[in-house]
C-alpha cells in the first residue's frame, strides 16, 4: 500500500499550488481552490505514520517536497520559454501556473511545517496511548491534523497573500480554511480508521515510535 499512497500523496501536492491560485466561495465561506482536496494529504500522512511509523512517513514527506519543487521549476521554465506566434495564452498561463515566488515559498514552507507537525504529534500520541485504537485512534488523527493544518494554513496565507488581501479578510480566510480542513478529517474518520486497521492487517505492520529509538529530526533522511 505504501507505493499507492505515496503516488496519490505526491499527485495532490503537485496540484496544490496551481489550485491555490483561485479562491472559491461556498455557502458564504471563502476558501482556496486546493481546500477541496488538499486535506486528503493529511489523511494519507496520518495513515503512513500510524501504520509505518514516523521515519517512513518522513521519507514520503521529503518525496512530496521534492515533487513540489520540481513542479514549480517546470512551470517556471515552461512559462519563460518563447511561445510561437499563434499562441496567445501567456497571460492566462502566468495567472494560473506562473508560480509567483512568494506563492511557491508559501506553499513549500506551509507543507514542510504542517506535514512534519502532523506526523510528529500523531507519533507521540500513539506512543502515549500505547497504540490503542477505537476512539483513541480518532483522537490522534484529529488532534494531529488540527495542529498540522493550523501551521499549513497560517504559513501559506501569510507568506503568499499578506499585503494582497486585506488583513481582516486574510485572518478570516485563514481561520475558515483551517477549520474546514480539520472538519474534513473528522468527516473522513469512518473511512480513515477502518482503512488504517485494514492496512495493518494486510501489511503485518503496526509501528510505535519509542523515545530513544526514533530520531524526530525532519532533516534525517
Amino acid at each position: 500500500m505504501m507505493p499507492v499512497i505515496t503516488g496519490l500523496f505526491v499527485a495532490i501536492l503537485v496540484l496544490t499550488p496551481s489550485a491555490s491560485s483561485k479562491f472559491i466561495s461556498i455557502g458564504g465561506l471563502t476558501l482556496s481552490g486546493s481546500t477541496i482536496f488538499f486535506p486528503i494529504s493529511y489523511l494519507f500522512n496520518d495513515l503512513l505514520t500510524e501504520v509505518y511509523g514516523y521515519e517512513k512517513s518522513r521519507r514520503i514527506i521529503w518525496v512530496g517536497f521534492a515533487s513540489q519543487v520540481f513542479g514549480a521549476m517546470m512551470y517556471t521554465i515552461i512559462g519563460a520559454l518563447p511561445a510561437p506566434s499563434f499562441w496567445h495564452n501567456q497571460t492566462a498561463y502566468d495567472a494560473i501556473l506562473g508560480q509567483a515566488p512568494r506563492i511557491v515559498l508559501g506553499s513549500l514552507s506551509a507543507y514542510f511545517f504542517g506535514e512534519f507537525v502532523n506526523s510528529f504529534i500523531l507519533s507521540k500520541l500513539k506512543f502515549a496511548q500505547r497504540g490503542q485504537t477505537g476512539w483513541r485512534l480518532a483522537v490522534r488523527f484529529v488532534v494531529s491534523t488540527f495542529f498540522g493544518e493550523f501551521f499549513d494554513s497560517a504559513i501559506f496565507l501569510s507568506v503568499g497573500f499578506y499585503g494582497i488581501i486585506s488583513t481582516p479578510q486574510l485572518l478570516s480566510t485563514c481561520i475558515t480554511i483551517w477549520l474546514v480542513k480539520t472538519l474534513y478529517e473528522i468527516v473522513s474518520l469512518p473511512i480513515s480508521m477502518p482503512l488504517a486497521a485494514w492496512m495493518k492487517r494486510r501489511e503485518g505492520v503496526d509501528a510505535i515510535d519509542r523515545p530513544g529509538e526514533t530520531n524526530y529530526s525532519p532533516f534525517k533522511i
